[in-house]
């Protein structure tokens, strides 16, 4: 069973990432309600997202997945909140009984490098000495894939990620803090590297 990563963070949430080697129809087989998609990996990705869901929590509701005009999924009684991402052959979920999540993974590329300035800020680039260390395009992929877990978080679109998620040193090395100005809160994200692949989360 390839599942790559699983943690529970507390008795109401769960996070994993799935290891994608099945063929479509495997998934297809489980997963009962999966939108048109026709690229045939992104399907794939998909489907491996969906499946990890009720994998985290046997009872998801699977046919009670309704898309937002933000093209955010969402179950509409909040029996669950769940967020999905993928990356390559790679498919992450958190689930959540109780609290909005948000996730994010990416395999560290030397695009970010080049579009650096445009969700960073010179003052949160000095924040961050890691970003001049010899791995730093791994915590270049850890600040961005935090922005977008938080962007999932929130889940209503309009936000820049240059001006609206400032981020800060959390309480320890895998933690973060985004001082997020669209709603005036302060969001806590855990992100980690796993062996190439990063890892953010916020619940």
């Amino acid at each position: 069973m390839p599942v790559f990563f699983q943690h529970q963070i507390n008795e109401t949430t769960r996070v994993g990432i799935w290891k994608i080697e099945e063929p479509e129809s495997y998934f297809q087989r489980n997963v009962p309600v999966h939108r048109d998609v026709t690229h045939p990996h992104k399907r794939l990705q998909h489907l491996a997202g969906r499946f990890l869901l009720q994998y985290l929590f046997p009872d998801f509701p699977y046919e009670l997945i309704t898309i937002a005009d933000t093209r955010k999924p969402f179950i509409p009684d909040e029996r669950y909140h769940f967020s999905i991402s993928h990356c390559g052959d790679y498919a992450a979920a958190i689930v959540s009984s109780t609290n909005r999540v948000g996730i994010d993974i990416e395999i560290p590329v030397d695009k970010l490098e080049r579009i650096r300035h445009k969700f960073l800020k010179p003052e949160e680039e000095q924040r961050f000495p890691a970003l001049q260390s010899e791995n730093h395009l791994i915590f270049l992929t850890q600040l961005w894939s935090a922005k977008e877990a938080v962007f999932k978080w929130y889940g209503l679109g309009k936000v820049d990620f240059r001006e609206h998620m400032p981020l800060f040193p959390g309480t320890s090395p895998n933690h973060l803090k985004c001082e997020f100005a669209l709603s005036n809160q302060a969001v806590d994200i855990e992100t980690r590297d796993l062996s190439g692949i990063v890892l953010s989360f916020t619940t």
